[in-house]
C-alpha cells in the first residue's frame, strides 16, 4: 500500500471517528444526522438490496461514461482535422451543457420511459463536455513547429493525427476523465430520481421521501466509495497506458 494510499485511509478513518464522537456527545437524532455506525450497520443489514441498486446504478453510470467518452473524443478529432467546424460545434456542445440536466431527465424519461436507456444519455451529456474541451485541446497542442516540419515531409492528415496529435492528447483525456468518471455517477442519480424502477438514486429518494437518513447516507456511502474506485482504475489505467508522461 503506498503512502498516499495510507494518507487517505487515515484521513477517512479520521473524518468518520469525530463524526461519530460529535454524534454521539451532543445526542444528535437520528432523523437528522446519523452516526457512521448506524450507517454501517444499515448497510450490513441490508447487502442484498444495495448490491442490486448499486448494479443498476453503475451500470448506467459506466454506459454514460463510455458513451460520452466516445462522442467527445470523436467530436474532438473532427474538430482538429476540419477546424472550420469548431465554432458550430463547441456553441452546441456549450448550449447542451448550460441546459439544467433536471430539465431533460424528465423529458428523457416521458419519451424513453424508466429503463437504462434515459439514465445512459443523462450520463453521456453530462460527461461529454469536460472530455469534448480537454481532448480538442490536446489534439490542437503539438508544436507549430513540429507540424510544420510534418507538413514539409508530406506527411498526411491521418499519419499527423495518429503519430504526433493522438499521443499528445492522451495525458488532456486522461485528466478529462478524471472528472467525468465521478461525475457519471451524479448524472445516473440525477436521471433515476426523475423515475426508475431501481438503482441507489430510488433508494436515496424512497429513503428522502420517509426521512429514513440511516437509508439514504448508506447510499451515499456507496456512490462516495464508488467514485474513488473510478478515480483510482483510471489513475491506474494512465499509468499504464500514458506511460511516456513522468
Amino acid at each position: 500500500m503506498s503512502s498516499s494510499t495510507r494518507s487517505a485511509l487515515a484521513i477517512i478513518v479520521a473524518a468518520l471517528l469525530g463524526w461519530e464522537i460529535a454524534v454521539r456527545m451532543t445526542h444528535t437524532p437520528v432523523y437528522i444526522l446519523p452516526a457512521p455506525t448506524r450507517i454501517l450497520a444499515t448497510l450490513g443489514a441490508n447487502p442484498a438490496l444495495y448490491a442490486r441498486a448499486a448494479a443498476v446504478t453503475l451500470g448506467e453510470a459506466l454506459g454514460g461514461l463510455l458513451l460520452g467518452t466516445l462522442a467527445g473524443a470523436g467530436a474532438a478529432a473532427l474538430l482538429s482535422l476540419w477546424p472550420r467546424l469548431e465554432g458550430g460545434v463547441m456553441t452546441l456542445a456549450i448550449l447542451v451543457k448550460s441546459t439544467p440536466l433536471v430539465a431533460i431527465a424528465p423529458l428523457l424519461t416521458i419519451w424513453l420511459g424508466f429503463g437504462t436507456l434515459p439514465k445512459v444519455i443523462i450520463t453521456a451529456l453530462l460527461t461529454f463536455f469536460p472530455v469534448l474541451v480537454n481532448a480538442l485541446s490536446g489534439l490542437q497542442s503539438p508544436p507549430p513547429a513540429l507540424l510544420e516540419t510534418l507538413h514539409s515531409w508530406h506527411a498526411s492528415r491521418a499519419e499527423i493525427f495518429w503519430h504526433v496529435r493522438a499521443p499528445h492528447a492522451a495525458p488532456y483525456l486522461f485528466a478529462a476523465l478524471k472528472v467525468s468518471g465521478p461525475l457519471s455517477l451524479i448524472g445516473a442519480v440525477v436521471a433515476e430520481w426523475t423515475g426508475a424502477s431501481g438503482g441507489l438514486g430510488r433508494t436515496m429518494w424512497l429513503a428522502y421521501t420517509n426521512l429514513n437518513l440511516p437509508y439514504l447516507f448508506a447510499a451515499i456511502f456507496i456512490l462516495a466509495a464508488a467514485g474513488m474506485a473510478f478515480y483510482g482504475a483510471i489513475v491506474y489505467a494512465e499509468k499504464r497506458i500514458v506511460f511516456w508522461v513522468a
